[in-house]
C-alpha cells in the first residue's frame, strides 16, 4: 500500500529522470563492453591467467579511487558535469582496450576505465537520490532496469560481432562511439533538492554505524556481481568449452534478469515492503549461484546466471536509495563512501573468482559467493522506504 506524506506534494521531473536514465544505460554497455571482451582481449594479446586476474583487480583499485575524485567534481561541478566528463573518458578507454598495441596500453586503458566508471558511479547515484527525493516515491528502480538493458544490448553485440568474426577493437569503437553519443544528450534540469550545501556538515562516526549494514550487504552484492560479470564470459569458455560466440551469454542472461528485477522492484516495495524484497532476492542468488558452480554444460550455467541476476538486481538499488535517505543533504558524500564496499566486493569478487580459475577450480569461485549471499537477510531489517510511502 503506498500513501503521500502528509504536507507533501508528488513532483514529477520528466526531463530529468529522461538525462538520469540515459546516463544509466551508458554505463551498463560501458561495462558490459569491457568484461564480455575479456576473453577476446586476452587471447589476442596473448595475457596469461594471473595477467587477466590482476588486470581486472587493477580496475577494481582504481574504479575506488575513481570514487573519490567523482565526489569532488560532483561538488565543483555537479553530477550532470561529472557524468559527462566520466562517459568521455569511458569512451577513450573502450577504444585504448581494443586497440592496445600491447599488454602494457591494455592495463593503462582498464585502469584508466575503472577510474571513469569510479566517478561515473557517484555522479549518477547522486543525480538519482536527487530525483527520488524530488518525486517522493521509489524510483532507483527504474534507473536500473536502464542500466542492465544497456548491459544485455552491449553482451548481445558482443556475441554477434564474434560471430561475425568483427576484431574486437572494432567492436569496442562502436560501443565507446555510443558513450560519445549519450555525452552529447544529456543535460542539466533544476531540481528542488539538487542543490548541494557549500558547507558539509561531518558524517559523524553515529552515521557511519548506520551506514555499515548497508555496506556490508553491498560488498555481498558485488561480490557476487563481479563473479558473474567478469568471470562468466571466461568459465564458459574455459571450463564449459563454449564457443567466443557463446560465452559472452552468460553475461546477457545474467544482465537480462536483472532487467526483469529491476523493473519490478519499485512496485514489489510498494506490495510486499521493503524488507521481504531483501530476504526473499538473497535467497533466490544464493541457489541460482549454487546452480551456476554445478552446472553441467553452458546452456544450464545460463539460465543460473539469468536467475542470480534476478536477485541480485534488487538489492544493490535499494541499498544505495536507503542510505542516501540517511543524510539527504550529503547524499553525494554518503554514496560515494558507500561505494568503497562496492568496490571491496567487486575487488574480493574479482581477484578470488581469477585465483581459482587461474587454478581450474571456476566452478568453486561460483559456490562460495553463494554461501555468502545467505549472510544478507541478516541486514534486510535496516532497509527503509522512500518517503511518502509506508510498509504494506
Amino acid at each position: 500500500m503506498s500513501v503521500s506524506a502528509p504536507g507533501r506534494a508528488r513532483v514529477e521531473h520528466p526531463a530529468a529522470r529522461r538525462v538520469a536514465t540515459l546516463a544509466f544505460a551508458a554505463q551498463g554497455v560501458s561495462v558490459a563492453a569491457v568484461y564480455t571482451t575479456v576473453p577476446a582481449v586476452t587471447e589476442h594479446l596473448r595475457l596469461s591467467p594471473l595477467v587477466t586476474t590482476g588486470t581486472l583487480v587493477a580496475v577494481a583499485l582504481a574504479a575506488g579511487a575513481g570514487s573519490f575524485l567523482g565526489l569532488a567534481s560532483v561538488r565543483v561541478a555537479g553530477p550532470v558535469a561529472t557524468m559527462r566528463g566520466a562517459l568521455l573518458t569511458a569512451a577513450v578507454a573502450l577504444t585504448l582496450i581494443g586497440w592496445a598495441p600491447g599488454p602494457q596500453t591494455a592495463v593503462c586503458a582498464y585502469v584508466l576505465f575503472g577510474l571513469a566508471i569510479g566517478g561515473l558511479d557517484v555522479g549518477i547515484n547522486t543525480r538519482a537520490a536527487a530525483i527520488e527525493r524530488a518525486y517522493g516515491r521509489s524510483v532507483f528502480g527504474s534507473f536500473y532496469t536502464a542500466w542492465s538493458v544497456g548491459g544485455v544490448l552491449a553482451a548481445l553485440f558482443t556475441a554477434g560481432a564474434a560471430r561475425l568474426d568483427l576484431p574486437v577493437g572494432d567492436g569496442l569503437a562502436v560501443q565507446a562511439g555510443i558513450l560519445l553519443l549519450v555525452t552529447c544528450c544529456l543535460r542539466t534540469h533544476v531540481l528542488p533538492s539538487s542543490q548541494v550545501p557549500s558547507v558539509q556538515p561531518p558524517l559523524g562516526r553515529r552515521l557511519w554505524l548506520r551506514l555499515l549494514p548497508f555496506g556490508l550487504v553491498l560488498l555481498v552484492v558485488y561480490v557476487v556481481d563481479s563473479t558473474v560479470s567478469a568471470w562468466s564470459a571466461v568459465y564458459l569458455r574455459g571450463t564449459l568449452a563454449a564457443s567466443l560466440t557463446v560465452a559472452p551469454m552468460a553475461y546477457a542472461a545474467y544482465q537480462a534478469g536483472t532487467v526483469v528485477g529491476r523493473a519490478s522492484v519499485d512496485r514489489l516495495v510498494q506490495r510486499v515492503g521493503t524488507v521481504a524484497v531483501v530476504r526473499t532476492a538473497a535467497l533466490v542468488v544464493a541457489g541460482a549461484l549454487a546452480g551456476m558452480a554445478m552446472a553441467p554444460g553452458w546452456p544450464f550455467a545460463v539460465l543460473a546466471a539469468g536467475v542470480v541476476g534476478l536477485g541480485a538486481s534488487v538489492l544493490g538499488p535499494l541499498c544505495l536509495a536507503s542510505a542516501a535517505r540517511l543524510r539527504p543533504a550529503a547524499a553525494e558524500a554518503v554514496l560515494a563512501r558507500l561505494n568503497l564496499f562496492n568496490y571491496a566486493g567487486v575487488l574480493i569478487g574479482g581477484a578470488v573468482s581469477g585465483l581459482l580459475g587461474s587454478t581450474g577450480e571456476f566452478r568453486l569461485a561460483y559456490a562460495a559467493p553463494a554461501a555468502l549471499a545467505l549472510l544478507v537477510p541478516a541486514g534486510a531489517r535496516h532497509f527503509t522506504r522512500p518517503l511518502g510511502t509506508s510498509e504494506a
